[in-house]
């Protein structure tokens, strides 16, 4: 077997996951003059394949499916980081790596738990390279191939290139590098082949960067069993249709001759067994073969830096070996002649050739007959190969049948970056070539409208109106050969990419063994099957349509398929995009030897993709009959025809999904569904809803959208309004976006984190431009954080009219309709737009210089001193009951002036003034509200006149009821102040808001503390999610100004559960401050299926913020933390005050220790009965003591227990505190 293994890349960071080192096998005869080596040889010379392991692979892995592979699971499989700098390779995993927000899994598993292998981050200045090396190994086939999957980016700036190179001898091959243009996202799969190599080699690679580098990336390696070399085992007799290898194994005929060494000691090729064959390798120029035009010889070692070009020849599989090369522009092809044959009417003459098709998917190669018929000149297409095959050469096989002498053409035809390549054109013993002809052929001719387009009639159509599902042509001709056909009349434009034993053929069904009719029962009919093939690589049948797109958000593929292979057999079909290749579906199961139909939604793909059938099957099988696939047709893929369903955008998802559509660009897929997710639609609590859940199948992409089709404009504006369900510890944001062709896209909404087991409502205003012709599509975006959690959407309304201002607005979409009045100017922006204006480092809702907030600039040029600059809102609803206004603001550190707040209903009132410096904290607004009267809020700034100053206003919000005091909470109607924003270096997770009565996937209270029922509300976390790798989750109050002398009180209740004794869950309360991270109380819980009270004495000279962290004492398990009742009493001691004296009669005293002594006595007399006394052996207890681990602040804090203070003194213990960013 030969070496595939997986490289990831991320955000200029690199790593191998599960190196399935699938090696094919290789082995020397036993007697041969060197001894055959037994370790890493890709032959199991053991029992137990001991001889095997860490060889870069291991014996088995089912993972992988492979029997000789490395997922990184266990070890490293024996590769070994050979940097020579500071940049270098580790095993790690995605959930314990700071500083990787792209890279959530490995490719193994999935998850993030998985392990890969992982480049570290490089500080040096100097140019620096992260080398991973594979052991010795020994004897590759022909077949090898190194199976490379990638994940995400490498920058160009930085990274300079990423490698993978192979060393055999004194020459090292250059198999495969990116020249820093590796892109796409999730894992990627890339192929390289090795080539025959004799004696011992190895694999190295890695990325080169130019200075700092961090991030990472990932991959897995999956390989495929083959056999390559003959068995080293000697025969003594070989059959009828083998020969004698010169170390006496056996290979087939049709294998002597063909340019691989089969043997193993090169005997089927050398120059005994093939004296009477003509081979052409171009080692001393063309031979006989004539090249009229287009054709040069070249070798790799004069391949051209970042190009498409062979970097070795087939012959010797090296940098010095000589073969043809044509780079001719697209419509100047370069044809190769060979010599006169003479007629040949039989199964004699056999021609073999080599061919190389890379860099483009125009690119071609066409194998042709020309009669030498002076009347005729007929000329046959015998082969045709086209579209992009990979860095490799590939082997072909044609026997040639004409009853005229005959010439052979072989037209090559590159596309834009693309190279076409021949090596080793070998023609047996029975190809007799004719002694001279008068003459020569002629070459064949194109007929073009102009170079690359297509005629149809009087049009002329260029390359991109071809396949684009808007027939343009008289009859849709400009669609015919795009995929869609029945083939009867021809292939339909599908093309073959095999380059392995098998390969798609229309063929007819009279002239098949099975199926014995096409899919409509015809016997006389065509079909497209799966058929053996002379290719000499690895890999299953491929075809592939021509490019297609753009399409519609409705487009569907419907064919009839026939699978019948035992013991395996897998039709599956992909899709090309933006270089990668995506499954869009896959069978495995026996259609009971009959036609079966089948729907794929394709859905709406820009322009260029590409469809690709892969077909598997093993005809050596007992009971295998074969693959095929008929009756190919697209539906509702134009793109600018909208039926009646696409209009409907109001929908409850009862009847279907309306005018919605899932994207299906990646895995991860919104369904239609009943049963899952929140457990009941919104509807009517037994409906339908529109549904994301990435464990349900498992999905590895991170974002999927639910799309409407382009939608044509009003004349108004429009309301629409949806139910949202967003739940789970990792569930990432959720997102609504509108999109015009040729203008940015319009952010309206999104919400980020979890929001407990129920629906929320939340509405957009969808403004229409009035002189607008241009359609309009609307899409729901859900991008996830990690595994953990489920999205879902319900009740989508749309109605005229501008909807009332949002309850909710972080700015990050949109400017939530408030307008910008006065002598300044509020904007909306962010720290990395740019902007001239100092503001805040980051955002309030993300805590990123990504995010967005409104600000003013109040330096005396743009707002002077006592001028004024309004920000207002649109209209509010009245309000029956009362409301909590809410919102985060930022002064800069030089007094901006006075900031205030008004609500105005026709009238303004001002709420909320401040006047004074700032510092770099967002800080927390709130007032009481109860308009009667529909409302707006106007944020007024009043400048001091001051250099270099500003305000900002961040995350506004308008909930039910009065506002809590600072710091305090009893989450009966939401979170209040206190931020459960996952942090990507704790690993993504957050704190949910849940009650007993919200069914939950989680374990969580079955009643709050508040009210003592299931219907009351609390905070929990379960951390069995975080997993081995995982960290922590935070819930963060808002910025707390100073404690007074003596300090303030916090006094809260907690709920832990966890199996006694063996699991244990963490929490701690922490004080965050400029001063650094402080541990100011802590505990470690077992089963206590009880709220207990906590409290702790906070001080501080310094804004600070509290925090609990929620973590776990040992392994995953299923366990709650829950709090509830959180009370913040600013200046006040948490100690209960002395009690006061009081004077109790003395007979009351007298009657109440003569019942305390009288209800002892009795109790000692029952438990001596019972043989249970004090002095007796305590066998068990199971008394729980309040705290098993507790921490105080730097006064009583135990010796034992640590405490951490970031950034003070000397002696001080430090606490690494990830950034939020």
């Amino acid at each position: 077997r030969c070496l595939p293994f997986y490289l990831g890349t991320q955000n200029q960071l690199l790593a191998f996951s599960s190196l399935a080192n699938t090696f094919v096998q290789s082995v020397l005869a036993s007697h041969s003059s060197s001894p055959r080596k037994t370790t890493c040889n890709f032959v199991c010379d053991f029992w137990d394949c001991s001889d095997e392991s860490q060889c870069g692979y291991h014996q088995e892995y089912s993972s992988l499916h492979s029997p000789f592979a490395c997922d990184f699971e266990e070890d490293t499989c024996g590769w070994q980081d050979i940097s020579t700098s500071g940049y270098r390779w580790l095993r790690d995993q995605a959930g314990s790596t700071f500083g990787s927000p792209e890279l959530r899994s490995d490719h193994t598993f999935g998850t993030d738990l998985g392990w890969f292998m992982v480049v570290g981050t490089h500080q040096g200045k100097e140019p620096a390279t992260a080398i991973l090396r594979s052991p010795v190994l020994h004897e590759a086939a022909p077949t090898c191939e190194i199976r490379l999957r990638y994940h995400g980016n490498i920058q160009g700036r930085d990274v300079v290139n990423l490698q993978i190179e192979l060393t055999h001898n004194s020459e090292t091959l250059m198999l495969w590098q990116s020249l820093g243009r590796v892109g796409g996202s999730g894992w990627q799969e890339l192929v390289v082949t090795t080539g025959r190599i004799q004696g011992d080699f190895w694999v190295s690679g890695g990325p080169e960067t130019r200075a700092v580098i961090q991030g990472e990336s990932g991959g897995d390696l999956v390989g495929e069993s083959h056999t390559g070399l003959a068995r080293a085992a000697p025969q003594s007799s070989c059959t009828s249709s083998q020969q004698h290898c010169n170390n006496y194994a056996c290979v087939a005929l049709t294998q002597l001759c063909d340019g691989e060494d089969n043997c193993g000691d090169a005997s089927d090729e050398n120059q005994v067994s093939c004296i009477n064959h003509k081979i052409t390798d171009f080692e001393n120029g063309l031979g006989e073969w004539e090249n009229t035009t287009g054709w040069v010889i070249t070798r790799g070692s004069e391949a051209s830096v970042a190009s498409a070009e062979p970097v070795r020849d087939h012959s010797k599989n090296s940098a010095s070996g000589s073969f043809l090369l044509t780079k001719a522009d697209q419509g100047t092809p370069a044809v190769l002649v060979s010599p006169g044959f003479h007629p040949s009417t039989t199964n004699s003459c056999v021609f073999t050739f080599y061919y190389y098709l890379h860099g483009s998917e125009a690119g071609s190669l066409q194998l042709f007959l020309q009669s030498q018929d002076p009347e005729s000149h007929q000329m046959n297409l015998i082969r045709t190969r086209q579209g992009d095959l990979g860095a490799a050469w590939v082997r072909d096989k044609v026997t040639l049948y004409s009853k005229n002498p005959f010439w052979i053409l072989l037209k090559g035809e590159t596309g834009p970056g693309g190279v076409v390549g021949l090596d080793d054109l070998i023609l047996n013993q029975h190809c007799k070539q004719v002694s001279s002809t008068k003459t020569g052929p002629r070459t064949p001719a194109d007929i073009f409208c102009e170079p690359g387009q297509f005629s149809c009639g009087e049009l002329c159509l260029s390359p991109e109106q071809l396949c684009d599902f808007v027939p343009q042509c008289a009859g849709g001709v400009d669609e015919e050969n795009c995929g869609g056909t029945n083939f009867e009349s021809g292939p339909g434009g599908w093309r073959d990419a095999s380059v392995g034993s098998l390969q798609w053929q229309r063929i007819r069904a009279q002239d098949s063994s099975d199926p014995k009719t096409d899919a409509l029962g015809n016997e006389a009919g065509y079909f497209l099957s799966v058929q053996r093939a002379w290719g000499q690589l690895m890999g299953v049948a491929r075809v592939r349509t021509p490019v297609l797109g753009p399409s519609g958000p409705g487009c569907t593929l419907k064919m009839a398929y026939y699978l019948q292979g035992n013991p395996q057999g897998i039709l599956s079909l992909g899709v090309i995009e933006d270089g990668t290749h995506k499954l869009a579906w896959s069978i495995q199961r026996n259609s009971n030897a009959t036609w079966t139909w089948v729907t794929v939604p394709l859905g709406e793909r820009m322009r260029p993709f590409q469809l690709e059938l892969l077909g598997l099957v093993v005809f050596s099988a007992p009971g295998t009959k074969g693959i095929a696939v008929d009756e190919i047709t697209f539906v509702n893929c134009n793109p600018t025809v909208t039926t009646e369903k696409d209009t409907e955008l109001s929908c409850n998802f009862e009847r279907d999904s309306c005018g919605w559509y899932p994207e299906h660009k990646t895995d991860a897929l919104w369904r239609r569904t009943s049963v899952q997710g929140p457990g009941y639609d919104h509807t009517t609590s037994q409906g339908h809803f529109m549904y994301l859940d990435p464990t349900s199948p498992p999905a590895r992409g991170m974002g999927a959208r639910l799309l409407t089709a382009p939608q044509v404009s009003p004349a108004h504006n429009e309301c629409l309004s949806f139910w949202y369900h967003l739940y789970g510890p990792q569930i990432g944001t959720l997102s609504l976006t509108l999109r015009r062709t040729g203008e940015a896209d319009t952010h309206l909404w999104a919400r980020t984190g979890t929001h407990g087991n129920r629906w929320h409502q939340a509405w957009a205003t969808l403004s229409h431009p009035s002189d607008s012709s241009e359609k309009y599509q609307l899409a729901f975006e859900a991008h996830r954080n990690g595994y953990h959690g489920n999205i879902a959407v319900d009740d989508i309304t749309v109605r005229p009219g501008p909807c009332w201002a949002p309850r909710r607005c972080s700015f990050e979409n949109s400017d939530c309709g408030f307008l910008s009045s006065g002598q300044g100017a509020w904007q909306r922006r962010g720290n990395a737009t740019g902007s001239t204006i100092k503001g805040p480092r980051a955002d309030h809702t993300t805590e990123t210089r990504e995010g967005h907030y409104m600000i003013v600039d109040t330096s005396p040029s743009a707002l002077p001193q006592g001028q004024t600059a309004l920000l207002t809102s649109e209209e509010y609803s009245p309000l029956a009951q009362p409301g909590c206004l809410t919102f985060w603001y930022h002064l800069s550190l030089q007094n901006p002036g006075t900031f205030r707040v008004h609500v105005d209903e026709g009238k303004r009132r001002q709420v909320f003034s401040v006047n004074a410096p700032g510092g770099f904290a967002w800080r927390l607004g709130s007032v009481d509200v109860q308009p009667e009267k529909a409302w707006k809020v106007v944020f007024e700034a009043v400048g001091a006149g001051v250099e270099h100053t500003y305000m900002a206003v961040d995350d506004l919000y308008l909930k039910d009821g009065l506002c809590p005091q600072p710091g305090s909470c009893d989450f009966e109607s939401d979170m209040c102040s206190w931020s459960h924003t996952a942090w990507p270096g704790l690993g993504g997770y957050s704190w949910d808001w849940s009650s007993g009565a919200i069914p939950s996937r989680y374990p969580q209270p079955s009643v709050d503390h508040t009210l003592g029922t299931e219907t009351g509300h609390f905070a929990f976390f379960d951390t069995s999610v975080l997993g081995p790798g995982g960290r922590a989750a935070w819930l963060q109050s808002e910025p707390l100004p100073p404690t007074p002398t003596g300090g303030s009180c916090l006094r809260f209740w907690y709920y832990m559960g966890f199996p006694e004794h063996f699991y244990k869950g963490e929490l701690k309360v922490l004080l965050l401050s400029s001063q650094g991270l402080l541990i100011l109380w802590g505990t470690e819980a077992y089963l206590r299926q009880q709220w207990l009270e906590g409290h702790v004495q906070v001080t501080s000279p310094v804004e600070f913020q509290i925090i609990f962290e929620a973590t776990l004492g040992g392994q995953p398990v299923l366990g709650p933390i829950a709090l509830d009742d959180i009370v913040y009493q600013a200046g006040r001691s948490c100690e209960p005050p002395d009690s006061k004296s009081a004077t109790i009669p003395v007979v009351t005293v007298t009657l109440l220790a003569a019942l305390l002594l009288g209800l002892l006595a009795f109790g000692m007399w029952r438990r001596m009965k019972k043989g249970d006394h004090p002095f007796k052996k305590q066998e068990e207890t199971t008394a729980a003591s309040g705290f098993d681990n507790v921490v105080f602040n730097s006064v009583s804090l135990p010796q034992e227990n640590l405490f951490v203070m970031v950034g003070g003194g000397a002696g001080d213990q430090k606490f690494g505190l990830p950034s939020p960013s």
